[in-house]
């Protein structure tokens, strides 16, 4: 039995995510059994991905830990941070350790994908990086074109927060990279984008720079 209530991040179509406590320790719930039928095929695809990736990342500081997973429910360890959009990191120090932290994910073969999402980055106390929520994530390994393509975004949308909170600290090979998406990229917004946007606000209830989506009635 859980020693305190849990405390809800996230509640929509693809389930709950909330904060429990285990053994005195907190840890992250992913519950794919609170998702709406229709959409718990694609729960439990996005928990499975995001399981791979995290098994594919063990060890490394400033990404979570993955405790259980059993298709129904994902338990990770929790990491003690406000979310980018709350914290601004305005310290160089901050964007030269997500960098080095980028380069770690690259190494072992995993893409985030999803690092538009101011969200999905933490500043811890000591005012370092962590990266959460990869049920979109790259987790094949092969290093080939197509993951090259997608490690520039992840570093490009790291550097578009860079531009945000800490503008001077961009070098001029940084503000190049900012100043040439990939192919894909100008594709993806030139055409889908909006749709996606609409999908994803209406029936997932999403909404870029916030912390949580949706609470489902």
């Amino acid at each position: 039995m859980d020693a305190a209530e849990p405390i809800l991040l996230k509640a929509d179509e693809l389930g709950r995510i909330e904060i429990i406590e285990r053994g005195g320790v907190r840890i992250v719930r992913r519950d794919i059994t609170a998702a709406r039928g229709w959409a718990r095929p694609v729960a439990c695809r996005a928990a499975a991905r995001e399981a791979r990736a995290l098994i594919g990342l063990a060890g490394i500081d400033g990404v979570p830990t993955l405790l259980a997973w059993d298709g129904r429910e994902l338990l990770r360890s929790y990491i003690i941070g406000a979310p980018m959009q709350q914290a601004q990191p305005r310290h160089r120090s901050y964007y030269r350790d997500a960098l080095r932290l980028l380069a770690r994910l690259h190494r072992r073969g995993i893409v985030h994908n999803d690092l538009a999402k101011e969200p999905n980055w933490l500043v811890r106390a000591d005012g370092s990086p962590a990266l959460v929520d990869f049920q979109i994530a790259w987790t094949r390994g092969h290093r080939g074109r197509l993951f090259r393509l997608l490690a520039r975004e992840d570093l490009r949308h790291l550097l578009k927060h860079k531009r945000t909170y800490c503008a001077a600290a961009l070098s001029a090979r940084q503000r190049a990279i900012l100043e040439t998406p990939a192919p894909h990229s100008r594709l993806w917004r030139a055409t889908g984008k909006r749709l996606y946007k609409l999908i994803a606000r209406r029936v997932f209830g999403y909404w870029d720079n916030e912390g949580k989506g949706r609470v489902r009635d």
